[in-house]
């Protein structure tokens, strides 16, 4: 069974930043398309960020303030996050398609607040 390992959460003041990892237990190579999901206590999981063959595309509450990469060479999803807010607190998930299935991550927790 393929994992997923998030880290990078954490508690920070609105302004501030983040960068999130994401690291497969295989090579992201395999992956076709990969992205981040968060979740608020009593709401559904929406989706952030997706990489695909055709591009990259951002949810409009993140444009312009959060970034996806990748880095083959440390086989690591990247998710920054610039320019925090408090609506931005939630527990992160990553996400990738390999083989024939979506592969999920724990998530990993990120708390904006003063």
């Amino acid at each position: 069974q393929v994992q997923l390992v998030e880290s990078g959460g954490g508690l920070v003041q609105p302004g501030g930043s983040l960068r999130l990892s994401c690291t497969p237990s295989t090579t992201i190579s395999s992956a076709t398309n990969m992205g981040w999901y968060r979740q608020r206590p009593g709401e559904e999981r929406l989706w952030v960020t997706t990489i695909m063959k055709s591009g990259t595309t951002y949810a409009n509450a993140v444009k312009g303030r959060f970034t996806v990469s990748v880095d083959t060479a440390e086989n690591t999803m990247y998710l920054e996050m610039n320019s925090l807010k408090v609506e931005d607190t939630a527990l992160y998930y990553c996400n990738m398609y390999i083989g024939t299935t979506w592969v999920w991550g724990l998530g990993t927790q990120v708390t904006v607040s003063s």
